[in-house]
């Protein structure tokens, strides 16, 4: 491998698609989402923790235990026999097995993008930035969905048969008869919104050729843009000093110089009062108007020799 390919290995726009690619690939060894229940029965919480493939882990069991009051199961893989076994009448999610379809693709196509060469690496980033977006986000919609159908399909011979419908949150806490929970990313979970802020900022960098060295003298750069940013917009929201803010106002100024030259106010009067003062200028006698010499009134001088 010669230098001028290792120098474009560590190309920013190359180098972190592929840490994203490796996040995407370990995303799968940990789990991607987690749940924290409280309830009055125990003491500690108890934790729900979901991976990326028909996987639960946590405190599952206890929680099934109080998932049964309210007749809210676990979800059925239907084609994969999960580590627990799913309810009878459990919502199915076929779906979850391609979990690992989409991270491990995720990873390949990144590690592919990363190789092109300069002159289609920029479309490549393009591409894969945009599909990253719209498939996670797609995932999230789906899931979301299913936990709506989940909540809204509850077992009505259930003990506690007088619960209403409800949607747990795919981030956020809810509420249940008396169980709060809080569902929020795990460590899978936060491997894969980094891979995706990497691969935002390589679609940034996609036109340069920057290194990863170069990466404090951007840092700086960019630092210095943002205080810049934030100066020019603090002096724009201060107030103008008294008798300094006000707008000039064209009409006036020209309505003042009108006066001080002599002429008429534009607003002095009617138009028809207007004429009738230019009609007077006009027949204004010559000398009343000190535009003309007064003609040369001192005495002559006698020619040389003649008594004064």
């Amino acid at each position: 491998m010669t230098r001028s390919r290792l120098t474009r290995l560590f190309e920013l726009r190359r180098l972190l698609p592929l840490v994203a690619a490796v996040l995407f690939v370990l995303a799968l060894r940990v789990p991607v989402w987690r749940i924290t229940l409280t309830a009055p029965q125990y003491v500690d919480p108890l934790v729900v923790e979901l991976y990326a493939h028909p996987r639960i882990g946590g405190d599952w069991q206890e929680v099934r235990g109080l998932n049964k009051y309210v007749g809210f199961y676990y979800p059925d893989p239907v084609y994969v026999e999960p580590n627990y076994e799913p309810h009878e009448k459990a919502v199915d999610v076929p779906e979850w097995v391609l979990g690992p379809v989409v991270f491990i693709g995720m990873a390949v196509v990144s590690a592919v993008v990363a190789a092109l060469p300069s002159r289609r690496i920029s479309k490549g980033l393009t591409a894969l930035f945009a599909g990253s977006i719209a498939l996670f986000g797609a995932m999230g919609a789906l899931i979301q969905y299913r936990l709506y159908q989940a909540g809204h399909s509850l077992d009505p011979e259930a003990p506690l048969n007088g619960v209403e419908g409800f949607t747990p949150p795919l981030a956020g806490t809810y509420e249940v008869a008396n169980i709060s929970g809080t569902a929020w990313f795990g460590p899978g979970g936060y491997m894969m919104v980094a891979g995706v802020v990497l691969l935002a900022i390589a679609f940034r960098y996609r036109g340069s050729d920057a290194t990863i060295t170069e990466t404090p003298a951007i840092l700086r750069g960019g630092w210095h843009r943002l205080r810049e940013r934030i100066r020019r917009r603090g002096n724009d929201d201060e107030p103008s000093p008294a008798g300094t803010g006000r707008e000039r106002n064209p009409d006036s100024e020209e309505g003042h110089r009108l006066e001080t030259d002599g002429g008429v106010r534009p607003d002095a009067g009617s138009e028809g009062d207007l004429q009738r003062a230019a009609r007077a200028d006009r027949s204004r006698p010559a000398d009343a108007s000190g535009d003309d010499v007064a003609p040369d009134r001192r005495p002559r001088t006698p020619p040389d020799g003649d008594p004064p």
